[in-house]
């Protein structure tokens, strides 16, 4: 998204992440012969890769240590004579460290359910297993697991693809080494917050002297300071253009492991049975359509005709092929109204008929509390039904607030092109997930 809001401000730059694949070579040879104003990049972007003549490196947010922040920052002037390094710093950007720090190491409770889980299996359970005994995420048992397999001695183990107790147990001096990296995190968070609060011309001396160098080395920046007014007719374009951004709803192709028992459904969906890809409005919270979609189901208990209308330009740009004849939702016994409501009005504003056609038959625990896609997708299992005798005819337009897992939107798709709909287009107003 970043690399898309430059480019709309007529520069050349490229996106770079783990996700790039084989245009990674590409990038980075467009970037050494400056072919590219920059490469907007996560961490893929390695230490071995090295640009001297790089002229500065700019953080969309603020790293997590002063190790991390240099280590990246001093790509930039290599062998030139000065270089800028810019840091960002947003109010989100604790939140995002805290995260990362406090999923650095399983909990307790996180250990005690994977091990229980074992217990109760001598002959182990792969990841995919696990995932079914325990309301964990994918990640969070991985980690869990890959921490405990370093143990020496270690109180799990693999045989072929499957985890299994040992008869050693895990230690406190498990946890003692949990607690002072954290400590260590903590600390290295409140250098980095110490570094964004300096004035011009210190920031370097600081860090020299966080890694033990000799401060008294550092000479005064060569190069002006930038300024830190902000253009709000820039910022208003900016929010202009997250409101212009949708988000793909890819279509889900296989039922969770073990199936769903209670559809009695198993293994790869049907081709004729599966959604078409679908939109979403924006990401939950965003500066841009999200904190309306918030307002609207945390506080007002409606989602504004502004939504209404953004949906409605989001489709229209969208175009879907074959074009839906006729509007549907997704129901629920929490907020039995809210998200019918808002459908209603955008058929209206689509000039199609709404029809509300499936039911929710009982009442599941909410979506957000499932921590991994099995839970979620049995968390619904059977919860779905189609209400009406015969479905409308021709494709339909599939609408729910918020999408996760997909699992509510697969299931959704799933009944009305079995019950005889036409090709589903699932759109939402907001993207969200459990981080």
């Amino acid at each position: 998204m970043v690399a898309s809001w430059l480019k709309s401000r007529g520069l050349i730059v490229e996106a770079y992440t783990g996700e790039t694949g084989d245009r990674r070579p590409e990038f980075e040879q467009a970037l050494l012969h400056n072919q590219v104003k920059a490469l907007v990049a996560t961490s893929a972007l390695g230490m071995g890769f090295d640009k001297p003549d790089l002229a500065f490196v700019i953080h969309y947010q603020m790293p997590g240590s002063v190790v991390a922040y240099y280590q990246q920052v001093g790509r930039a002037g290599r062998a030139l004579e000065s270089a800028y390094g810019i840091l960002l710093s947003g109010k989100e950007e604790t939140d995002i460290t805290d995260w990362f720090i406090n999923s650095a190491f399983p909990t307790r409770q996180e250990v005690a359910d994977v091990i229980d889980a074992l217990e109760n299996e001598p002959a182990g359970l792969s990841v995919p297993e696990l995932m079914g005994k325990v309301n964990l995420t994918q990640g969070r048992i991985k980690k869990t697991i890959d921490l405990l397999s370093l143990e020496s001695p270690a109180p799990i183990a693999k045989q072929g693809s499957k985890w299994q107790l040992t008869a050693a147990k895990l230690t406190e001096g498990f946890w003692d080494r949990a607690d002072r990296l954290t400590a260590l995190r903590r600390e290295e968070q409140r250098q980095m917050q110490d570094y964004i609060k300096l004035p011009f011309a210190e920031h370097m001396r600081f860090l020299i002297q966080a890694l033990d160098g000799e401060p008294k080395t550092v000479s005064f920046p060569l190069l002006p300071p930038l300024p830190l007014d902000v253009d709000e007719g820039l910022v208003l374009e900016a929010v202009a253009f997250l409101r212009r951004t949708s988000l793909p709803i890819e279509p889900r192709l296989l039922w969770p492991a073990g199936g769903m028992p209670q559809f009695q459904v198993k293994g790869k969906i049907s081709f004729d049975l599966q959604s078409q890809p679908g939109k979403a409005l924006c990401v939950w919270g965003d500066a841009g359509w999200g904190g309306f979609v918030r307002q609207g189901k945390c506080h007002d208990n409606f989602f504004s005709d502004a939504l209404v209308k953004a949906c409605v330009a989001m489709i229209h740009k969208w175009n879907p092929e074959p074009a839906p004849k006729w509007v549907t939702c997704v129901p629920s016994l929490r907020h039995p109204d809210l998200v019918p409501d808002f459908a209603k009005r955008l058929a209206v504003a689509l000039g199609l008929p709404f029809h509300m056609v499936l039911i929710k038959t009982s009442n599941r625990p909410e979506q957000k509390t499932m921590a991994n896609s099995t839970q979620q997708a049995w968390n619904i299992d059977g919860s779905i039904a189609v209400y009406v005798n015969k479905l409308p005819e021709g494709p339909v337009l599939l609408v729910d607030d918020l999408v996760d897992s997909r699992w509510t939107m697969t299931v959704s798709a799933w009944l009305l092109r079995k019950y005889g709909s036409g090709e589903v287009w699932p759109i939402a107003l907001a993207q969200s997930g459990h981080e």
